[in-house]
């Protein structure tokens, strides 16, 4: 007996389990996805991304977090330099050409290499838009602290936009740490290192400053504690879940989970922190 047939998850199917998440015209969304939960797509995730803009028309705008795919850090010295004899060797972070990190998924890159697309230009926060309002989002992004004020994060809150997470673990969502910037706990991790630019007259390089992203903002929070944060703020009735061709989804509203996740560090930092 000839195996089972399974028809492909389609452009237009996609579209319309968006729609019933409660993507609409107009929208402003985040996007994170882990494309192989999605299941057997036409056309691969273009089918994702052509659905996301079919359900936005013409005035919304799709963000993916892209930061870039140089994987330099265990070069860096205690003060966060690249010694010299590496520093030819380190590609230069460029916009328009380097590539979106892989660890973030497939679907970043295919947003940044989809004709009208822009991205930001702070190499470890970059994001990536497309759409009507993609040059706002990606305009200015301040090279220190780059989830913080002025930054795409931040505009995303601004917007009234949404975050949505296609099959993605609930610790892979970045706007939390634009919370992490904004709330006001004792003791934040600071990460200082050394990034090379691509200039016109060559390579320029320059420290750049943030919170720390790769652990827990401040000692004694969990590793994964986004994860928990999330959980938190689904059992608080908000959001909406359901799915997207066969992966698990859920989406948010921006400034709602932003200001639970402020409220929440603000709470457990101090905790932690013993105060």
């Amino acid at each position: 007996m000839p195996p089972a047939f399974h028809p492909f998850i389609t452009r237009a199917s996609l579209a319309a389990d968006l729609g019933r998440l409660g993507v609409c015209a107009g929208d402003a969304v985040m996007v994170h996805a882990a494309m192989r939960r999605v299941g057997r797509l036409l056309n691969g995730p273009d089918a994702l991304l052509g659905a996301l803009l079919d359900s936005m028309g013409p005035a919304g705008t799709i963000l993916a977090y892209a930061d870039w795919d140089a994987l330099y850090d265990e070069l860096l010295d205690a003060d966060g330099r690249v010694p010299p004899e590496w520093r030819d060797q380190v590609p230069p972070y460029d916009p328009a050409a380097s590539r979106a990190a892989r660890d973030n998924g497939v679907l970043a890159e295919f947003v940044r290499t989809t004709p009208g697309a822009l991205r930001s230009a702070n190499p470890g926060a970059s994001m990536v838009a497309l759409g009507a309002r993609a040059e706002w989002f990606t305009a200015d992004h301040p090279l220190d602290y780059g989830y913080g004020e002025g930054s795409p994060l931040a505009k995303l809150v601004e917007a009234n936009g949404k975050v949505l997470m296609v099959g993605a673990p609930f610790d892979t969502l970045t706007l939390l740490h634009h919370a992490e910037h904004l709330a006001q706990i004792p003791n934040k991790r600071v990460r200082r290192y050394e990034v090379p630019f691509a200039a016109p007259h060559g390579v320029e390089w320059r420290m750049v400053e943030e919170f720390d992203t790769s652990d827990p903002v401040v000692g004694g929070l969990a590793d994964d504690y986004f994860a928990d944060l999330v959980r938190g703020f689904l059992a608080s009735g908000q959001g909406v879940q359901g799915l997207v061709g066969e992966a698990p989804s859920l989406l948010v509203d921006a400034a709602a989970i932003c200001a639970f996740a402020v409220d929440w560090l603000e709470r457990e930092g101090r905790r932690v922190s013993g105060l």
